[in-house]
């Protein structure tokens, strides 16, 4: 069934998804496995070359990436709205010998972090910010990670973009999010994209697969600048710029690999 596009965003989504995410997690212990996903990869390579130790992982469901992490000399803090997911990363972490280098907390990223100002060397999020949260939250969200961080700290997340295949099918709940399978997404587009990463320094934009669909996103790797929330209005305008530069360039190699 599909609805209104332009319905207004229901915060009642966003709390029935966090209610069918715990339940998922306890029908399906571990269901993404433990090996770490590929962004995971990149992450940890890009924040051990910025000299990072400390990272926060945000989503980080049953710890796949954030055991990885662990197991790379990273110490981790991670957070997920599902206290049986946490609990089971918290297994997994002892299991692979790294439980005395990672710590949880039970978190709605539509609250603010539970850390200090400028606390973390580096913050990963797979596919977080494309949950069933309205573009309001989102930007709330990356104002409290831009809190968080030191300067010099490198942001990596993903999101699924509205080249997936499974964009404008399902429910839709407005503000681009649609429900399929029980699971609801909130499709970035680019004009989305150039907004949130406005005070930040783009280092770079790449889209790739993942999955038997496959889903379809980008990887974003971000950079916190000096007065993230007070950017000029000239500065501003020439982050856009290079953000829209990185982002042709990613979908340009987008298409190139699905010809």
């Amino acid at each position: 069934m599909m609805r209104d596009q332009k319905k207004p965003y229901d915060e009642a989504v966003t709390d029935a998804q966090r209610a069918h995410w715990q339940a998922t997690y306890a029908q399906h212990p571990q269901m993404y496995g433990m090996e770490p996903s590929d962004p995971a990869r990149h992450a940890a390579d890009v924040f051990r070359e910025a000299g990072a130790h400390t990272v926060l992982e945000l989503g980080a469901g049953h710890g796949r990436d954030a055991v990885f992490f662990a197991r790379e000399g990273f110490t981790v803090h991670a957070t997920d709205f599902s206290a049986t997911a946490l609990d089971q990363f918290k297994a997994a972490a002892l299991e692979s010998g790294v439980a005395d280098r990672v710590t949880t907390t039970v978190h709605d990223v539509r609250d603010p972090l539970p850390l200090p100002d400028a606390s973390v060397d580096a913050v990963f999020a797979h596919m977080l910010l494309c949950m069933a949260l309205s573009t309001a939250q989102i930007r709330t969200a990356m104002d409290e990670i831009a809190r968080v961080m030191r300067l010099g700290g490198f942001f990596v997340f993903t999101v699924r973009h509205i080249g997936d295949a499974h964009y404008r099918t399902g429910i839709c709940h407005g503000d681009n999010i649609y429900e399929h399978g029980g699971f609801a997404v909130h499709f970035f587009d680019e004009a989305l994209l150039h907004s949130l990463v406005q005070g930040w320094r783009m280092h770079r934009v790449d889209a790739f697969e993942e999955g038997e669909l496959p889903r379809r996103l980008w990887r974003i790797t971000l950079v916190k600048q000096a007065d993230h929330l007070a950017e000029g209005a000239v500065e501003q305008r020439g982050e856009q710029a290079g953000a829209r530069a990185e982002f042709q360039a990613g979908a340009a190699g987008e298409r190139a690999a699905a010809g």
